[in-house]
């Protein structure tokens, strides 16, 4: 298994921060066929093969990821446009 640790700071306030960690899951969902659900400040998404989290803070959000076997080749892909995409998102560059 493959894990994948994603920090992205923000100055959003917490509706706000919450929009982007939508847009966020909106496209993990449409991009790798995920099912997401909101606890709190904590969205929750999986998959056969694929399981995480991305949690709101007041200053950052936090998406960890963990991959499984058939997954796992393709992390460092994975990674880089979901950083990329909470980098856009996150930064008001929407």
């Amino acid at each position: 298994m493959a894990d994948i640790n994603i920090v992205q700071a923000h100055s959003l306030t917490p509706k706000k921060a919450r929009e982007a960690a939508q847009k966020v899951a909106n496209t993990i969902a449409e991009e790798y066929a995920m099912e997401c659900a909101w606890d709190g400040d904590v969205l929750h998404f999986e998959r056969s093969g694929v399981q995480g989290s991305l949690t709101l803070e007041k200053k950052q959000a936090q998406m960890q990821i963990k991959l499984g076997f058939m997954f796992s080749a393709f992390s460092t892909k994975i990674e880089s446009k979901i950083a990329e995409n909470m980098q856009r998102v996150f930064t008001g560059n929407i």
